[in-house]
Parts: C-alpha cells; structure tokens; sequence
C-alpha cells in the first residue's frame, strides 16, 4: 500500500501542509487548498498526519524563509506526465535569487514553441518553493500565475533579492 505523510507549518506565505511518501517530497499546498486530500488519495493508499515525517524538509523552509538557505537537500518524488517532470526539472536548475521565463524552459526541455505548455507544467507543479515555479516570469520580466497567488510569488521574489515594480522584475540582468 502507498502511505503519504503530511505535515503543517506556519510560513511568511502563510500554512504550508507539506507531503512526503516514501520516495521523498511529493507535495507543498499553500494556506487552504481544497484539492490537497483528492489529489492525494487519487496516488496513495494512506495519508497519515506526522509532525516528524516531514522535519528534515521543514528545517530547510524555515532556514530559507529566514534566508539563511538557498538550495534545498531532498529527495523528490515527482508525480506527473514525463513531459511536467522534465518542466519541473529544469526549474530546479534555476539558482535562487535568478528567474527564468517560459520560453526559455520550452527552449532548454527542445520544445521551443512549447512556453504554453510549460505554463500548464508550472501550475501543476505540487511542490512549489522546492520546486521553484515562483521563479519563472514572462519573458518581459512580468510575474505571471503562481498556485499560491501573485502576491505570494511577489514575497518569496522579494525574499530572494529581486525588486518588483509595476508587476516587474526589476534588478535581473
């Protein structure tokens, strides 16, 4: 049987419930999502709360809220089409305190009429912060969707260094 272990912190961006399964992180639900026990059950078993399955991945949310970490250690259990996994990927390779847009993730993964499509990936990306779809912006530098709101993108933007003006990234070379 397929167990997922879920569990909640409060964070700047407000509650996270954070999900691991065996395999490692496979999910981070921002403040309240409807959708969270759904989609869980729709790929597990058992979802048991646990304050300590997840502490390892907590510690790291709070050092990088606090901005003492910038790279997170986890193992990752992605859930998606291979073509949302390779998205997600490459979002990975985005250093914090950098952003990326959608085109130039369509044309990293080969598909570069594909930004459309890596829009789709970005908000089916269940482990946002880790996986950093706050990060990818259009190509004009203008913030775009984020699951947990423009104005959450806007704080962890903010907490990596970035100055927004006018919907804008303003400090990116």
């Amino acid at each position: 049987m397929k167990k997922a272990y879920i569990s909640r912190m409060q964070s700047p961006i407000g509650e996270l419930k954070i999900s691991s399964s065996e395999e490692g992180l496979c999910g981070i639900w921002i403040e309240k999502d409807p959708d969270i026990f759904i989609w869980l059950y729709k790929y597990f078993d058992i979802v048991e709360e646990s304050s300590e399955y997840n502490i390892n991945i907590i510690n790291q949310l709070k050092e990088y809220f606090k901005g003492e970490l910038t790279e997170f250690q986890a193992d990752i259990h992605l859930i998606g089409s291979e073509f949302q996994k390779s998205v997600w990927k490459e979002f990975q390779k985005i250093p914090y305190g950098r952003t990326a847009s959608y085109k130039d993730i369509a044309v990293r993964i080969g598909k570069p009429a594909g930004s459309r499509s890596v829009g789709g990936a970005a908000g089916s990306n269940k482990i946002p912060v880790i996986i950093p779809c706050h990060r990818i912006v259009g190509s004009n530098g203008s913030l775009t969707g984020f699951s947990g709101g423009i104005q959450k993108k806007v704080k962890l933007l903010e907490l990596e260094g970035h100055i927004i003006r006018d919907g804008k990234i303003w400090n990116e070379d």
